[in-house]
Formats: structure tokens, C-alpha cells, sequence
């Protein structure tokens, strides 16, 4: 089951399912962590088989936002397609670019949730060509919608 199924309406170029020209990320769990496997395309390099590092930072942010909205219902013990329904915006995301990231290659970005506070998740996310680490990040993303409370200053009305 992919988290970004479970977002209606979602328009977003990294993750939205209704974005037929962005890059479909696909999360979901393994344990503890949250996955997303992606294959870049010849447009996303930055130079020759390399990836762009702000594709590269936007697959972190997508796969972590999800996850901070897929965590907060595991938390609730409740179903991804339940309601209330949730959704994540980025608060801080900071991606150390450790090596070359290829653009030829399968990427596994793995994430997992450090804290919870209020409507505050941190995680801890890396990006991974054949199992070696190219890129490591910490991300915050604040919960800035909870269908539960309708009007209140709800930016997807």
C-alpha cells in the first residue's frame, strides 16, 4: 500500500498521483522505515548520468512528507485511507550531498521518524544508488491540514 494513493487531490510534482508529468514516488513501509524505490530518467541529470540535486532533494522531501502523514495514522492505529485525513508541508529540510548521485541507476531512499511533537515529525532520511549512501537528510515537516477541522484555516479549500 502506497502512501501516495491515500492523498486526494494531491497535484504535487514529486509525489502527486495526479501529476502525470512529475516523478510518481511511490513510499511505503519495510519495518520501521519507510521506502521509496524511484528510476530517474535522462532529464533529471544535472551533468551526464548524474542526478540534479534538487530532483534529488525534492524525492526526500516528497518520500518524507508522506511519511510523516503515513506515520501520524500508523501512531492512531488507524488505516491510510481513513479519516481524518492529514497532510504534510516542509519545515526544514537540509540533504548533505555526500557523492555523486547516478541518474542510471535504481535509487532506494529509506526514512524514519526521530520525534514527534504536536504537529512536529522529524526524520531521517537517506538516498542510496547500489546500497551506497550518496546523500543523507534531516527533514521537519509540520502537519498544516487535518480534515477534522473544516474552514480552519485549510489551504485546500
Amino acid at each position: 500500500m502506497y502512501f501516495q494513493d491515500h492523498m486526494p487531490e494531491n497535484i504535487c510534482f514529486g509525489c502527486g498521483v495526479h501529476n502525470h508529468e512529475g516523478l510518481q514516488i511511490k513510499s511505503c513501509w519495510e519495518g520501521d522505515e519507510s521506502v521509496c524505490h524511484w528510476q530517474s530518467e535522462e532529464k533529471y541529470q544535472g551533468w551526464p548520468n548524474l542526478l540534479n540535486g534538487g530532483i534529488l532533494a525534492t524525492l526526500v522531501d516528497c518520500h518524507c512528507m508522506g511519511t510523516a502523514m503515513a506515520d501520524a495514522y500508523k501512531r492512531e492505529e488507524r488505516s491510510l485511507d481513513s479519516e481524518p485525513i492529514y497532510r504534510y508541508a516542509t519545515g526544514t529540510l537540509t540533504v548533505k550531498y555526500l557523492k555523486p548521485t547516478p541518474n542510471n541507476k535504481p535509487l532506494e531512499l529509506r526514512a524514519r521518524v526521530t520525534e514527534v511533537k504536536g504537529r512536529k515529525t522529524t526524520m531521517e532520511c537517506k538516498v542510496m544508488a547500489d546500497g551506497e549512501v550518496t546523500a543523507e537528510a534531516n527533514v521537519i515537516a509540520i502537519r498544516v491540514y487535518d480534515s477534522s477541522q473544516q474552514g480552519e484555516n485549510n489551504p485546500f479549500q
